[in-house]
């Protein structure tokens, strides 16, 4: 078994996640997600300030990680002749790229909660950014939080030096964007901050 080129795997997870991201972006504009728009913390408070807001729903969750885990099993099939080790990748069967890839959509999304809870607990409105020199921080943490949520999960489960978080934390922000931009346009998500 040779060892997993990191170039390879962080090229393979962010076009995992554009997939996932693209199907959370279909499902988010249709009138049946809006049925589980459930909000993760059932409403509580913490200082009179929810914990994650009405944005952190049911929805996201449900459609990310079997979209993850989908998008991991396919590309696992179709890249190197479905040849994982061909290809540098993780020598996985597409099972277990499938579960490794749930895992990642897992991660994914867990990794947004510590941001909102945060942000609830300055006083941030869901949706909103900071003002001032603060803004810039907040951007650039809201463009990372779910790359380094899905690099931690991943992390537990495979091998994943250092190089792969690297490209993942430089690329992934600019597709984040990109897919922040679609749904703003598609109507899904309020506001571009």
């Amino acid at each position: 078994m040779t060892s997993p080129d990191p170039a390879a795997c962080a090229c393979f997870l962010i076009a995992a996640f554009i997939l996932a991201g693209v199907a959370q972006t279909v499902w988010f504009a249709t009138p049946s997600s809006r049925t589980l728009a459930l909000p993760l913390d059932f409403g509580l408070t913490l200082r009179g300030r929810r914990l994650f807001g009405e944005n952190k729903t049911v929805r996201g969750f449900v459609v990310m990680v079997p979209a993850a885990a989908m998008a991991f099993a396919t590309l696992s099939i179709l890249v190197g002749g479905g040849n994982p080790e061909a290809a540098r990748l993780w020598t996985l069967s597409p099972l277990q790229y499938a579960l490794l890839g749930g895992w990642a959509g897992l991660g994914f999304m867990a990794g947004e909660l510590p941001n909102s809870f945060v942000k609830r607990q300055l006083g941030i409105a869901p949706g909103d950014a900071s003002r001032g020199r603060a803004f810039l921080v907040q951007l650039v943490v809201d463009r990372l939080d779910s790359g380094i949520g899905m690099l931690t999960a991943l992390s537990v489960a495979v091998p994943t030096p250092w190089q792969i978080w690297a490209v993942v934390l430089t690329i992934g922000p600019f597709v984040h964007g990109a897919f922040s931009v679609v749904m703003f346009h598609l109507g899904v998500k309020p506001r571009l901050a």
